[in-house]
């Protein structure tokens, strides 16, 4: 670190992401432009490690990078006087989804042991039979319900 902040590669070590991350953070306005050093060196504040470790643990977390960027302006915003724009609203939502992944993931776990317990072993063959625990009769009617909508 020099006297003035973090050049882009003692930031990107520091955040664990490499250095194209913190020009993409920059051009999608996550993190802002740093000041330059007489050299022409990239100068970030100390609190950008901070700042990047926040977004990665929320994409980890399951947001996208604009809900990422709508939860870091909402908390510079906080005394806004919306109570739906905050973490805590979000986070509701976002485990709203989570849940439903879950439940999806459960419902293809359960198929696809279904599908090694019987012994399906050919898609179009597993498709044509009665006993076959693959759903393509149900995926069939939903795509011709989807057609006639």
């Amino acid at each position: 670190m020099t006297g003035s902040g973090l050049r882009s590669g003692q930031l990107a070590d520091a955040a664990g992401v490499n250095q194209q991350t913190l020009r993409y953070y920059e051009r999608r306005g996550l993190l802002d432009s740093p000041q330059r050093s007489p050299g022409g060196h990239r100068l970030y504040p100390a609190e950008s490690v901070t700042l990047l470790r926040v977004i990665k643990t929320a994409q980890r977390l399951g947001f996208t990078l604009n809900e990422v960027a709508d939860l870091l302006d909402a908390g510079r915003h906080q005394h806004s006087g919306r109570p739906d724009t905050g973490l805590q609203a979000r986070a509701r939502e976002k485990l709203i989804e989570v849940e439903q992944k879950l439940a999806d993931l459960t419902v293809i776990r359960d198929t696809l042991r279904a599908a090694i317990s019987a012994g399906c072993d050919d898609l179009v063959a597993c498709a044509g039979s009665s006993c076959c625990p693959l759903p393509f009769a149900e995926l069939v009617e939903r795509t011709d319900r989807a057609d006639t909508c």
